[in-house]
């Protein structure tokens, strides 16, 4: 049966079959599938503008959060078949949910601004496989609610991954009990390299990172301050703490984070990490246990299969806007042929009104 969103004149928003919808496994309801697909109703609004869906959006938002319930339901929505052109119909649309936007504080990507709140969702080379992972899990500082617009698809490949990080926690928790315990125990030490330069085509500069203070002209040791006051705004005392590379080429920041949360209202513990990433591919991020050992391989490349066995690939058309709850749902993306400009997607990230507290109860959490 389908579910109608309504405006006082008639139906608006409708869910629709997507066949590339998958059901969710344990902890999550039976019936409940991922990606929540919507569309524009049938009855007349082929004549609706965009300013009739942001209308729309946020009288459903008015109304007791209606859209921000089923993402903390289904983790991803759909919306397809809109009036969305450009960045600047993307950005509007994605502020009409009403949540805050987000500031990333150590940015280790390039994300040059092309709306309000709109950046490009990677610039890395199209060969690059992106896997699957949480927004911004290696710094405390991470967004609730990830907005990805489908400018331009591509005619091969491309697909972004859909998965549940709660069905993912609860997979660990049967198949690898030790390293879910150890995680919860131990949590993750996040070691990230901030270079004067870009490491890594699509990767940030130091600067990108943490200079928002800097000016042209700045000595050495006022940059340093500059950047140290912002590492200082994560707010995590003694459990981040960074060192200067030689050279001024650079510094490390080093953050103890936990990997598993809780969902905000379910309280269902949810694997918030990007450990899969990180370990497919390696970059200017390293991940251990909080205590400073490697996490085993063999635990790595479960995770790694689990998370490929429980995802969708979602293949984009032209116009096409996924949201994400981000502490329940991870999101990648995968290579494509052709040119790197077949295919254009662009991000908005925002916060949730309040972040899912720590799993355990470590000082550090």
């Amino acid at each position: 049966m389908e579910t109608s969103f309504q405006r006082n004149d008639g139906d608006v928003l409708v869910t629709c079959t997507q066949r590339a919808s998958v059901p969710l496994g344990a902890p999550h309801p039976v019936g409940t599938s991922i990606p929540l697909a919507l569309r524009p109703s049938r009855k007349g609004t082929e004549t609706l503008s965009l300013a009739d869906f942001v209308a729309a959006v946020k009288k459903l938002q008015a109304e007791g959060q209606l859209l921000t319930k089923k993402l903390a339901l289904h983790g991803t929505l759909l919306f397809r078949g809109l009036p969305i052109c450009n960045a600047e119909d993307f950005s509007e649309f994605a502020h009409a949910f009403g949540f805050q936007p987000h500031e990333i504080i150590g940015i280790v990507v390039d994300r040059p601004v092309l709306a309000p709140n709109v950046s490009p969702a990677s610039e890395a080379s199209k060969e690059v496989l992106i896997h699957s992972h949480n927004e911004s899990p290696q710094v405390p500082h991470s967004p609730g609610y990830i907005f990805l617009y489908g400018h331009k698809a591509p005619l091969q490949g491309g697909e972004t991954p859909i998965s549940s990080s709660i069905e993912l926690f609860q997979r660990l928790q049967d198949e690898a009990p030790v390293f879910v315990a150890e995680l919860a125990e131990k949590g993750l030490l996040s070691r990230i390299i901030y270079k004067t330069e870009s490491q890594y085509p699509g990767g940030s500069t130091l600067r990108q990172a943490f200079g928002k203070e800097i000016v042209n002209g700045d000595d050495l040791a006022t940059r340093r301050f500059k950047i140290e006051a912002q590492i200082a705004r994560y707010g995590r005392g003694a459990h981040t703490s960074w060192e200067w590379l030689d050279n001024d080429e650079g510094v490390v920041v080093t953050h103890r984070l936990p990997a598993i949360r809780m969902q905000s209202g379910t309280k269902l513990p949810t694997l918030f990490t990007g450990l899969a990433l990180f370990f497919t591919r390696k970059n200017v991020t390293e991940q251990l246990y909080g205590d400073g050992t490697p996490i085993p391989e063999v635990y790595l490349k479960r995770l790694v299969a689990i998370t490929e066995e429980i995802r969708v690939l979602h293949r984009w058309m032209d116009g096409d806007v996924l949201v994400y709850d981000n502490f329940i749902a991870q999101h990648g993306r995968q290579p494509w042929g052709g040119e790197q400009g077949d295919r254009v997607v662009m991000a908005s990230l925002f916060d949730g009104d309040n972040a899912p507290g720590a799993y355990g109860v470590a000082d550090w959490a």
